[in-house]
């Protein structure tokens, strides 16, 4: 199946799932399903942590959809959920001192150090992407992280081509500029003795 046959549930269905509409909340857990996976396999540092902690993102969204406050945020409420899980995970494994069993096959695995900081460094990311105004952040998520065509990113934001691509130039430009260093630290670490 294309990446493109996954769409979220629209604001309506959304809105039903959140007025109590039993059947409304099973679809849009169904239809959110696909993308809580993704965003579980690029933030957490093991498929079966990513699996977990998709699993508990849509046991959050079952329950808690109620306190969604825009239809229209289902998308990054997710992934701050699903970061939250993957953290949750790390800093468990962290305070039991647990680490991965040492082996040949283990060897294409990161260390648990490893692990930690590509999760602190997913968490700096998406805390950058959460910072980018509502505009910005929509069409770098579907673009970006949902992968979805141009086109239908444009259509679903109701944007020419165009005016899509200038708004993703502008999210990914922002988006590098909270991510790169001070220049002071640049001018400092760079300088030659």
């Amino acid at each position: 199946m294309s990446r493109a046959a996954f769409s979220w549930p629209d604001e309506h269905l959304i809105r039903a799932a959140q007025d109590g509409d039993v059947g409304s909340l099973t679809t849009v857990v169904r239809e959110s399903q696909p993308h809580v996976r993704k965003f579980a396999r690029t933030l957490c540092a093991s498929p079966q942590d990513a699996e977990d902690a998709a699993q508990e993102a849509l046991i959050v969204l079952y329950r808690k959809i109620g306190t969604l406050r825009a239809t229209g945020a289902l998308a990054s409420w997710m992934f701050r959920i699903v970061r939250h899980e993957c953290l949750r995970q790390v800093r468990q494994l962290a305070g039991r001192g647990e680490l991965p069993p040492a082996g040949p096959e283990v060897c294409a695995e990161p260390s648990a150090e490893e692990a930690a900081l590509q999760v602190l460094e997913v968490e700096r990311i998406a805390a950058a992407i959460g910072a980018l105004p509502e505009d910005l952040r929509r069409v770098l998520i579907l673009r970006d992280l949902q992968g979805l065509p141009g086109k239908t990113v444009a259509r679903t934001l109701g944007l020419s081509t165009p005016a899509m691509k200038s708004r993703l130039h502008r999210a990914r430009t922002a988006l590098r500029g909270s991510l790169a260093p001070p220049r002071e630290a640049l001018r400092e670490g760079g300088r030659r003795p």
